[in-house]
C-alpha cells in the first residue's frame, strides 16, 4: 500500500464579519498565498511552470498537525534557462511594434519541482494571485490568461485537471505523453513538442533498422514513461522486436529499488537499452549505474534526456557514449545568448532564486563566507561559465518555450483585434478588462505564424504540432567532449515507409566502438532454414529448422518456408527453387541403352533368320512351313523389335501416338500370321483327302484372315487417335522431386482395346495350336506355336500388374521388356527348330523326312 501524502492548498471561502460590518460577506483566502519565483506585471499575464529545482523533500506526515511545506532544492540549470527564455520572448514581444502594440505582457513563473504536488500548488498560485481578500464576490477572472508548462507529462496533467475547470489554456513545451492528445479529456491543452505517439514509433523503427530484435527497456513510472513505453512496446512488436525486460523507476523510489533495476539491466542478455526516462529518473539511474559499473550497453533514449547537456559529461561518458535517440530539431534564437549572460542578482536584489542560481553557478555564497567557501561579489561573469544554462548550442526545448510564448501573443493579438478598427488599419489593440481564458483557447486553435528563424507554428485539431525529429548520436570531438551529432531524421508527415531516413554520417556506438553492437536472442537463421518458436519464450527466441523437401527460404531469419511452384524443386541447401529434373527413358542412360541394344539385336537376328529362310526357300522344310506366311511373320517380328525404339526417347506428340499404334498394329500382324499358320496346319492334317495334298484355297484364305485381323486393329487405332489420342504429359503427382515425362493414354479404353485385341488373337491361336499338338512330329508346327503362345500370354499377363505398379520411366521399360520378351519368344520358339535343321541337319531337309511319318500313319 502506497504512502498517503497530504498538502495544504490555498483556497477561498465566504466568511461573515461581526460588528458594524455584520452584514458584509467577504471572499477570503484560507492558508498562505503562493508567490511566483519570477514575475512582472502587464496587461496580459502569461503563467509559467518549470522544474527549476530537481529535488523535493519528503516532510513527516501526521493526521494531527499541519503538514510542513514542501522544500525544493538542487537548481536545474537547463530548466532555469527555459524560464529565462520565456522572459526573453516576452521582452521581445513588449519591444515589438507589430505584435500586441500598446499592450504590455507580464509573467508569473512558478516552480513545479518536477513533481505533481508542487505543480498543484503552482497552478493554484497562478489562478488565485496574491490577494487574501477579494470582496463580496469570488468570481474574479484568473490572474493569468494562459500557462506555459509544465516540463513533465504527469505535472501537466495535474495542472490541466485544475485549470481546465476554469478553461485556462495550457501550452506545454515538454509534455509529450500521447494521452494528452485526447481533445475530449483535455480540450484546453496545446503543446509545441510532438506527441510520444510518433516518437515511440520512431524509436521502434530505429531499433528495427539496426537489426536489434532483443532489447531491454526502462521507463519513468509516470504518465510520460508508462504511456510512451506502452506505445513503443506495441510498435516494436509490430516491427518484430522483443522486449527482454521492462522496468520502471521513480525519483521517489528507495535506493534499493533502483539498485534492483540496475541489476536486472546488467544481468540481461540484451545489449541495447531503451530509456524512456524523464531527467529526474535518468539522474538517479545513472548514479546507481556508476556504482555497479554498468557499461557497454547501447543506449537508445527519448527526447527528454537525449540532448541533456548535464548528462554529456565525463562522469557519465563511460555509460552513455554512443547513445542514439530522437529529439526535436534545434534552432538559433537571436539575442538569447546575450540575454542569458545579463542575468544577475542585481536585476532583483530581493529575489532568492537569482541568488541561489548565482551561488550554484559560481560555487560561492552571498552570506558570510564559511571556511573554504568563496564570497559572491555579483560581478562574476556568466560568459566565463560553461554549463547547461549558458549553453545555447542545442536550443531545442528552449525553442519550444519561445514558440509557446509567441503562440499566446499571436492568439491575443488576434483576439484583441490589434491593427483593426472598423475595417481601418491602426497601430493599437482594443483592450478589454473582462477577457475570458476560453476566448484565448479559441484563438490559439487558429494561430498560424512564422518565426524569424523561418519555422512555421500551428496546432492540429488535437493541439499538437507537426511531428518531426532529428536522430542524434553522442560522439566525442577532438577535444574529448561529447557532442550531439545529427545522423538521421524522422518526419511523420511523409508517406508510410519513408518517414525514417539516415544521413551518411559515421555513427559512434557504445564504448566508442566503430562496430555496431548485436542484440538478438537467437542467432539468425541462414537461407534454407526457418524460425521455430521455443515454447515459453518470446518470438525473437527461436531455433532454426531446415526447410522440408520442396520448400525454400531465400533470406535470413525467414519465419516460414515457402513451397516451390509445381514444376520446381528446392536445391540442395533449400535456398532457391530450381527446375525439377525431367525424367524419361532415354538412349543415354544404361537402361535405355540396354533395351535399345536388345531391340536392335532382335531385329538383326530376325533379319538373319529371314536371310536363312530366303537362302533355303526352295527346300522342303521352308515350303512345308508356308514360306509366304513365314516371311510375313518374320517381317512383322522385325517391326515388333523396332517399335520398341519409339518408347526410348523424349515423349512428343508424334512419338506418343506412334509408339502405341505401332505396337498394336505390328503385334496384331504378327499374331495374325501365326493364327493363319495354325489354321493352315490344322486344315492340312484334318482334311479328308490324301495326306500329300494341301487345299489350294487355303492360300487366299490365309491372306484374307491376316489382312482382316490386322485391319480390325488398324481400325481400333484410327478411332483411338481420332477421338482421344495419346499426348505428352508431365506427371508431377507420382514423384514430388522430379517430373516424369510420359505419354498419357488419352483414352485408356483405346489402349486396353488394342491390348485386349492382341490378347484375343493370342488366346485363339493358343487354343487351336493346343488342339493340333498331336499331329505328326515331322511336320508339326503346332507344338512350337503352342509353346510360343504360352510364352507370349505369360509375358503379357505378367506385364499388366507390372505396368500398373511401375513408377516413372520403369513403366515404359516394363512395356519395352514385354515387347522384346514376347518377340524373342515367338522368334525362338517358331524359327529356331527350323534354322537348326536348315543349318545343322540339312540331311533331314527332304520331302521324305517331311512326309514320312504322315504317310506311315495314314497307312
Amino acid at each position: 500500500m502506497s504512502d498517503c501524502v497530504y498538502i495544504m492548498l490555498p483556497f477561498v471561502l465566504f466568511v461573515g464579519v461581526s460588528g458594524a460590518e455584520k452584514d458584509t460577506v467577504l471572499c477570503e483566502m484560507l492558508g498562505s498565498p503562493e508567490f511566483p519565483l519570477l514575475s512582472k506585471e502587464g496587461h496580459i499575464i502569461i503563467g509559467g511552470a518549470f522544474s527549476i529545482h530537481s529535488q523535493i523533500s519528503n516532510p513527516p506526515l501526521s493526521f494531527t498537525d499541519t503538514p510542513e511545506p514542501l522544500i525544493c532544492s538542487r537548481i536545474n540549470f537547463r530548466e532555469f534557462r527555459f524560464a529565462q527564455t520565456m522572459i526573453f520572448a516576452i521582452q521581445e514581444i513588449n519591444n515589438s511594434s507589430s505584435l500586441l502594440p500598446n499592450i504590455s505582457v507580464g509573467y508569473k513563473i512558478f516552480d513545479s519541482c518536477g513533481s505533481t504536488l508542487p505543480s498543484t500548488r503552482a497552478v493554484m498560485g497562478l489562478m488565485n494571485g496574491q490577494e487574501r481578500t477579494l470582496g463580496k464576490s469570488c468570481s474574479r477572472q484568473s490572474s493569468v490568461h494562459a500557462i506555459i508548462g509544465a516540463s513533465e507529462s504527469s505535472s501537466t496533467i495535474v495542472m490541466l485537471q485544475i485549470s481546465g475547470i476554469f478553461q485556462i489554456p495550457v501550452i506545454s513545451h515538454f509534455a509529450t505523453c500521447a494521452c494528452l492528445s485526447n481533445i475530449k479529456e483535455y480540450p484546453y491543452f496545446f503543446r509545441t513538442i510532438p506527441s510520444d505517439h510518433y516518437q515511440s514509433r520512431a524509436l521502434a523503427k530505429l531499433v528495427k533498422h539496426f537489426g536489434w530484435t532483443w532489447v531491454g527497456a526502462v521507463r519513468s513510472d509516470n504518465d510520460y514513461g508508462n504511456n510512451g513505453m506502452a506505445t513503443f512496446i506495441a510498435a516494436a512488436s509490430q516491427e518484430g522486436v522483443c522486449i527482454e525486460y521492462s522496468e520502471a523507476i521513480s525519483r521517489t523510489d528507495p535506493s534499493e529499488h533502483v539498485a534492483r533495476v540496475v541489476r536486472v539491466i546488467q544481468s540481461g542478455s540484451a545489449r541495447v537499452l531503451v530509456g524512456f526516462l524523464a531527467q529526474g529518473e535518468m539522474d538517479i539511474l545513472l548514479e546507481e549505474a556508476l556504482k555497479q559499473n554498468l557499461t557497454g550497453l547501447q543506449w537508445v533514449g527519448s527526447e527528454s534526456w537525449i540532448t541533456a547537456g548535464h548528462l554529456a559529461t565525463k562522469r557519465y561518458s563511460g555509460i552513455l557514449t554512443g547513445s542514439l535517440g530522437f529529439t526535436i530539431r534545434k534552432t538559433k534564437i537571436t539575442g538569447l545568448q546575450e540575454f542569458l549572460w545579463r542575468v544577475n542578482p542585481s536585476q532583483d536584489p530581493h529575489n532568492d532564486l537569482l541568488r541561489e542560481f548565482w551561488e550554484a553557478t559560481f560555487g560561492c555564497s552571498f552570506q558570510s563566507s564559511l571556511p573554504g567557501q568563496t564570497q559572491c561579489s555579483g560581478s562574476e561573469r556568466l560568459q566565463d561559465i560553461d554549463n547547461p544554462f549558458t549553453d545555447v548550442s542545442e536550443l531545442r526545448i528552449s525553442n519550444n518555450v519561445y514558440k509557446a510564448v509567441y503562440a499566446v501573443a499571436h492568439s491575443m493579438h488576434s483576439m484583441l483585434k490589434c491593427g483593426q478598427s472598423g475595417g481601418v488599419w491602426n497601430q493599437s489593440c482594443i483592450w478589454k478588462d473582462d477577457l475570458e481564458p476560453k476566448q484565448v483557447v479559441k484563438h490559439l486553435q487558429d494561430v498560424n505564424f512564422t518565426l524569424q528563424s523561418g519555422e512555421r507554428v500551428y496546432f492540429d485539431e488535437n493541439g499538437d504540432p507537426a511531428a518531426a525529429y532529428e536522430l542524434v548520436n553522442w560522439q566525442r570531438n577532438r577535444a574529448g567532449d561529447t557532442v550531439f551529432v545529427t545522423v538521421g531524421s524522422y518526419d511523420a508527415s511523409l508517406p508510410t515507409g519513408k518517414e525514417f531516413t539516415m544521413d551518411r554520417i559515421n555513427i559512434s556506438w557504445a564504448a566508442e566502438s566503430q562496430k555496431r553492437p548485436q542484440s538478438i536472442c537467437s542467432e539468425r537463421c541462414l537461407p534454407g532454414f526457418r524460425q521455430a518458436v521455443i515454447k515459453g519464450k518470446p518470438i525473437c527466441c527461436f531455433s532454426c529448422i531446415a526447410c522440408a523437401a520442396g520448400e525454400i527460404s531465400n533470406f535470413s531469419n525467414s519465419a516460414e518456408c515457402s513451397r516451390c511452384p509445381l514444376e520446381y524443386w528446392s536445391n540442395e541447401d533449400h535456398s532457391q527453387c530450381v527446375p525439377k529434373v525431367i525424367e524419361f527413358l532415354s538412349y543415354g542412360e544404361t537402361m535405355g541403352a540396354l533395351l535399345t541394344a536388345f531391340s536392335v539385336f532382335g531385329a538383326s537376328l530376325t533379319l538373319v533368320v529371314t536371310g536363312v529362310f530366303f537362302r533355303f526357300r526352295h527346300t522342303p522344310l521352308v515350303k512345308a512351313s508356308n514360306s509366304e506366311l513365314s516371311f510375313l511373320l518374320l517381317f512383322s517380328l522385325t517391326l515388333c523389335f523396332l517399335c520398341s525404339l519409339t518408347f526410348i526417347c523424349r515423349p512428343s506428340e508424334w512419338s506418343c501416338m506412334l509408339r502405341h499404334t505401332a505396337f498394336g498394329i505390328t503385334f496384331a500382324l504378327c499374331i495374325s500370321c501365326i493364327l493363319a499358320k495354325t489354321i493352315a496346319v490344322v486344315m492340312a492334317f484334318k482334311a479328308k483327302r490324301p495326306a500329300n495334298t494341301v487345299p489350294q484355297c487355303s492360300v487366299p484364305l490365309q491372306r484374307t484372315s491376316v489382312f482382316s485381323c490386322t485391319f480390325l486393329q488398324v481400325l481400333v487405332c484410327v478411332l483411338w487417335l481420332t477421338l482421344a489420342p495419346p499426348f505428352p504429359y508431365k506427371n508431377t503427382a507420382h514423384a514430388t522431386e522430379r517430373i516424369i515425362l510420359e505419354c498419357d493414354l488419352g483414352s485408356p479404353v483405346g489402349f486396353w482395346a488394342v491390348l485386349g485385341y492382341i490378347g484375343l488373337l493370342a488366346v485363339l491361336c493358343f487354343v487351336l495350336a493346343f488342339l493340333a499338338r498331336k499331329l505328326p512330329d515331322n511336320f508339326n508346327e503346332a507344338k512350337f506355336i503352342t509353346f510360343s503362345m504360352l510364352i507370349f500370354c505369360a509375358v503379357w499377363l505378367t506385364f499388366i500388374p507390372a505396368y500398373v505398379s511401375s513408377p516413372g520411366k520403369f513403366t515404359v521399360a516394363v512395356e519395352i521388356f514385354a515387347i522384346l520378351a514376347s518377340s524373342f519368344g515367338l522368334l525362338f520358339c517358331i524359327f529356331a527348330p527350323k534354322c537348326y535343321i536348315l543349318l545343322l541337319k540339312p540331311e533331314q531337309n527332304t520331302k521324305k523326312d517331311m512326309m514320312g511319318r504322315s504317310q506311315s500313319k495314314s497307312l
